[in-house]
């Protein structure tokens, strides 16, 4: 399988949802609780039924490079839909829901069925649902509200760090201003891997606030993965439709 294609469907299009009130710093920032820069965090709103985004997408690793266009759809908790087009040909597709992650490539004529626990594994990194809807939209990989996590203050950004897991280690970086997502950290010291997500150029929306560049890079024992995503065009509340089918022909990928 094509695990350029893959990478782009799946980890390059993910955080959390977005947010769209603005929250005034306090003047004695260095001094925030972790608890109240959670609470700031997640006075942070969003409200919308519906995304559409339209990206460029670069992905590099150890042995190529590759520049395509992404469109993505969003039904907000229910289903993402992810086509990859190069020269306006589509060149794979991805239907994710909580449940279920369907995918095609056309290069190798081949389609995926299946649910996240094989594709974690095959990947390198963990993944479900939420973290992709989340990486999308530039909010923490994990819910605040359940973690415990201790908190430091350096050059107006707030880190949050979970230390909880012996093998995982989960670090989250704030603005001062509106306690938004800067860059979010995800390493397994045993598995040798890591995730770290940075975004930029928030747009501020009626309904959200959205970073407009997502940079996305995967360290593992086997090399390095970086994709980068600019969104040019970001639209809500629209209908939209989420048609996917495999084209006739195609072979099943079995992941064990």
């Amino acid at each position: 399988m094509n695990k350029f294609v893959l990478l782009l469907l799946l980890i390059g299009m993910v955080s959390c949802k977005s947010k769209s009130a603005l929250v005034t710093a306090t003047t004695d920032a260095t001094h925030l609780s972790s608890k109240k820069i959670i609470e700031n965090h997640y006075n942070n709103k969003t409200n919308f039924s519906t995304l559409y985004i339209k990206a460029n997408a670069h992905y590099a690793d150890d042995k190529q490079t590759q520049n395509v266009t992404a469109e993505i759809k969003i039904k907000k908790d229910e289903q993402i839909l992810i086509s990859i087009r190069f020269l306006g040909i589509t060149m794979a597709k991805a239907l994710i829901t909580p449940t279920a992650v369907n995918y095609y490539e056309k290069i190798n004529g081949s389609y995926f069925e299946g649910n996240f626990s094989g594709l974690s594994q095959w990947l390198g990194t963990d993944l479900d649902f939420a973290k992709i809807q989340n990486m999308l939209l530039g909010e923490a990989f994990d819910d605040f509200s359940k973690g415990k996590y201790s908190e430091s203050f350096d050059e107006q950004t707030y880190r949050l760090d979970d230390f909880s897991d012996d093998n995982v280690k989960k670090s989250f970086f704030l603005d001062a201003d509106r306690f938004l997502i800067q860059k979010q950290e995800i390493s397994q010291t045993a598995e040798e891997r890591m995730i770290q997500v940075a975004y930029s150029d928030n747009k501020v929306f009626s309904e959200a606030i959205v970073p407009l560049n997502v940079s996305i890079n995967t360290f593992q024992k086997k090399g390095k993965t970086e994709i980068n995503l600019n969104y040019n065009v970001v639209t809500f509340n629209e209908e939209l439709s989420f048609p996917y089918s495999v084209p006739n022909g195609y072979k099943r990928i079995i992941i064990k």
